[in-house]
């Protein structure tokens, strides 16, 4: 029992020291909480239409109604005018007042008449890559759109002579013609994919992992700022003792915190919650145990408050871009890829938004690897832990 008692002793005062300092607890737990909930709030996840200025050039027989081209464009597009002054359309997207120039082609009839396509020019003055995007996408659709209301008013065109000959009338409507298929998204995921939805689950796991990996990066610079590791070093406590004191007491903290969260999002703000709760449960103690090897080998490494704060900053960054909060995973080059799946909370990510959102897990590999890493980083804490007890830097 000497073991489990000494064991016991590391936990009551890692508990006692975290209870003395409800403070720093309740920054940790409820100020990344905060501003995960600002940004819910204040984001609202849609891009605002692409402002456009069309340009048809003197003698083009084609219509100058902006009202045509925003039916044509639909909803992503805003049609600011139509013009024939290229000049000033163009000056009008150096001053940013539009996002886009579309030109009509002037010798379009003479490209059809000789059976080529006529191209139009899209012009675009944009700083950000995503926008960008954007912009060609909405470039590209006006365009598709645009065929397609050519081919419309053709086949219009083509079954009025055919009812000017007396002929028999067209089954086919000119729409039908020009557009033959229509898109029905239905979406078999069972929810409804909402930004404070899709975002709930990586919010628990990046703060289970910063609450984890914060905590304990200070305990062993606080344990050598204080004297008590000269106290361990001839107290009759082992290395592995010592850290699975520390691992439980702070365990302990990071699951009282995760089942406050979970409760709060799913009764208080009735998010769903379709999986099994001893998986999730089980995914909830993985990702725990791996954030606190992290944050222990980070305490043990640093020598001082400062680079312990440092080191689990730059932990908490390269988790935000690299571990699928803000981007996926699959989108990034090698070896960056690989390197993401180093840290525990790319896993937690991504095991938690399939328990609580789609009801099972379809990559059960993922909870394998975050044991395999949890217990990497134990044993390089345990190594640690006993070379500091030593006295050997």
């Amino acid at each position: 029992m000497k073991p489990l008692i000494r064991i016991g002793a590391v936990i009551r005062k890692e508990l006692r020291e975290i209870v003395r300092r409800p403070g720093a607890l309740l920054s940790l737990t409820l100020g990344p909480l905060a501003v995960m909930a600002l940004f819910g709030l204040g984001f609202t996840g849609a891009r605002q239409p692409v402002d456009i200025v069309i340009v048809i050039p003197p003698g083009i027989e084609i219509s100058k109604d902006p009202a045509v081209y925003q039916k044509v464009a639909g909803g992503t597009t805003h049609i600011v005018g139509v013009t024939e002054d290229v000049s000033a359309a163009r000056a009008q997207l150096q001053r940013g007042d539009v996002d886009m120039v579309v030109i009509a082609p002037s010798d379009y009839r003479q490209r059809l008449e000789r059976g080529e396509q006529a191209v139009v020019v899209a012009e675009t003055n944009e700083l950000d890559p995503v926008q960008q995007g954007i912009n060609a996408a909405v470039a590209d659709i006006m365009t598709r759109e645009l065929n397609s209301e050519i081919i419309r008013v053709a086949a219009e065109q083509g079954q009025a002579q055919i009812l000017a000959s007396g002929q028999a009338k067209a089954t086919i409507k000119p729409e039908v013609v020009a557009r033959p298929f229509r898109v029905d998204v239905k979406d078999q995921a069972g929810i409804d994919p909402t930004l404070l939805i899709f975002y709930t689950p990586a919010v628990l796991a990046l703060v289970l992992q910063h609450l984890g990996v914060t905590l304990t990066a200070l305990s062993m610079v606080r344990e050598r700022l204080s004297g008590a590791v000269d106290i361990f070093r001839v107290a009759p406590i082992s290395a592995v003792e010592l850290l699975v004191g520390k691992y439980v007491a702070y365990a302990i903290l990071g699951l009282a915190v995760a089942l406050l969260v979970v409760l709060g999002t799913t009764n208080g703000l009735h998010l769903p919650f379709a999986g099994s709760v001893a998986s999730f449960g089980l995914a909830v103690v993985l990702l725990t145990f791996a954030s606190l090897g992290l944050g222990l080998l980070i305490s043990l490494v640093a020598d001082s408050e400062r680079q312990a704060v440092q080191l689990s900053m730059l932990v908490l960054l390269a988790s935000m871009f690299f571990s699928g909060f803000v981007l996926p995973v699959h989108e990034f080059r090698e070896p960056v890829k690989s390197l993401a799946y180093i840290l525990p909370v790319t896993y937690g990510i991504e095991i938690f938004q399939q328990e609580m959102l789609r009801g099972s897990l379809r990559e059960q590999w993922m909870q394998a690897a975050l044991l395999a890493i949890g217990t990497v980083l134990f044993m390089l804490s345990a190594a640690r832990m006993r070379r500091v007890l030593r006295g050997v830097h």
